[in-house]
């Protein structure tokens, strides 16, 4: 049996290979000293005995800084980026053309991929943390899945200004293309928690769109391969869609993309 930990801000996930089968869990980040007292605690919530894991592989957070055994089990450190880069690949079978991966977590991160070879193009601050923060500070509420849904209900029409609402025609863009986040938010009557909502999500979309596709060009791909809980987000992800369509770049969304980085880290030590 082994296992895999990815430490992120918000959730700690983990995989376990027993044999060919391949088990996931999730649990809130908490924010103490990551040591291996806390790695037993983990796996003793989950009732996972620790002596039948022959090796744990870690990843994020400061992972980097845990010992290199724990009661006779290794601990191997994977870097972030090849987690991301390894974890990619499975769930999307990249072989070598070059591919552009975007983690979209509580931050966001881009990783080229070509070949084996994996390279950070650069992140942003901008994911569901900035989703979570804001709607706290808006309307006091910071769960980004109701933040979500909240969006489904409203229109963000109500609070940007869309091409459509400030010029006739701008090439071949869509009126319906934002041309100013929140630019009518002075209008009282359409400030609702589901119209402020709609253009928060809208808006973290449009950024982490806007920076995908612009690394997608840059490395030739006119696709984007997502991982991250960020990128289950509704809302988020038409944002992100209708920046890429700009570009006629195409976003791929695979099942179990939230575990990318586990992946990534059960492939590295699954063979060791």
């Amino acid at each position: 049996m082994k296992a895999a930990i990815d430490f992120g801000i918000t959730n700690t996930d983990i995989a376990v290979l027993d044999n060919n089968d391949l088990s996931f869990y999730s649990i809130p980040s908490r924010q103490k000293t990551l040591d291996s007292q806390l790695i037993k605690e983990i796996f003793l919530n989950l009732d996972i005995p620790v002596a039948n894991l022959k090796l744990i592989g870690v990843t994020g957070g400061k992972s980097s800084d845990l010992d290199d055994e724990m009661d006779g089990t290794k601990i191997i450190k994977i870097n972030e980026i090849e987690a991301i880069g390894l974890g990619a690949k499975n769930l999307y079978d990249i072989g070598d053309e070059s591919t552009l991966v975007v983690s979209a977590g509580t931050g966001t991160a881009c990783v080229h991929i070509q070949g084996n070879d994996f390279n950070h193009l650069g992140g942003i601050a901008i994911g569901g943390g900035m989703l979570e923060g804001l709607g706290y500070l808006l309307f006091k509420n910071s769960n980004g899945v109701e933040i979500n849904e909240f969006a489904n209900q409203g229109s963000r029409a109500e609070l940007d200004f869309l091409i459509g609402d400030v010029v006739n025609k701008i090439g071949n863009l869509s009126p319906e293309i934002t041309a100013v986040n929140f630019g009518q938010a002075e209008k009282l009557s359409a400030d609702t928690i589901e119209n402020t909502a709609a253009a928060l999500c809208n808006m973290v979309g449009e950024v982490i769109g806007t920076v995908a596709y612009l690394n997608a060009l840059l490395i030739g791909s006119n696709k984007v391969c997502f991982i991250g809980r960020t990128s289950y987000l509704s809302e988020i992800v038409n944002g992100i869609n209708q920046r890429l369509e700009l570009a006629g770049v195409h976003g791929q969304y695979n099942a179990n993309r939230e575990y990318g980085n586990v992946i990534g880290v059960i492939e590295q030590i699954k063979n060791l």
